[in-house]
């Protein structure tokens, strides 16, 4: 029995794999972590894509307010097949994010579920908005009277 293979973009994969140096199938570093930044609230959130992680490599650190996100995915092991595609990334990720100074560090908590991870980065309290209560000092004023008699007055 044989197995017809037809790939379209057999071409366009055999100029990246001479771009890029790499072959299908190789270890292949991936470029980036895409993120989702927001605030919700009193603090800030960041959701990383990192689908196949092994959620024993994913590491969260802050040094000197520099948030750092690292992770790996490791290969597959299957090295000893014919790849006819190979699109998935192995190797080192990482991100860095500069906090402010109104960030609560010590309150920073991190999960990992389904190949997201979600950083939860809270407002130190000197940060937080408040309200400020407003004093009047003497006793308030009425004025008695309409515009119109001030100016008939005038």
């Amino acid at each position: 029995m044989s197995v017809l293979r037809f790939d379209p973009f057999r071409d366009v994969d055999r100029l990246a794999e001479q771009l890029l140096g790499t072959a299908a199938g190789t270890r292949r570093t991936p470029h980036f972590m895409p993120m989702d930044l927001f605030r919700s609230g009193d603090h800030f959130v960041v959701l990383a894509d990192l689908p196949g992680v092994d959620p024993g490599s994913v590491d969260v650190t802050i040094d000197n307010g520099m948030l750092t996100i690292r992770a790996e995915r490791t290969s597959r092991g299957e090295e000893s097949v014919e790849w006819l595609a190979s699109e998935r990334f192995t190797g080192s990720y990482m991100r860095q994010l500069s906090l402010g100074d109104g960030i609560d560090a010590e309150r920073i908590a991190a999960s990992y579920d389904n190949g997201v991870l979600s950083v939860t980065i809270p407002l130190a309290e000197k940060a937080k908005t408040r309200r400020i209560d407003v004093t009047t000092t003497g006793s308030p004023q009425v004025i008695h009277g309409s515009h119109h008699e001030e100016i008939a007055a005038n």
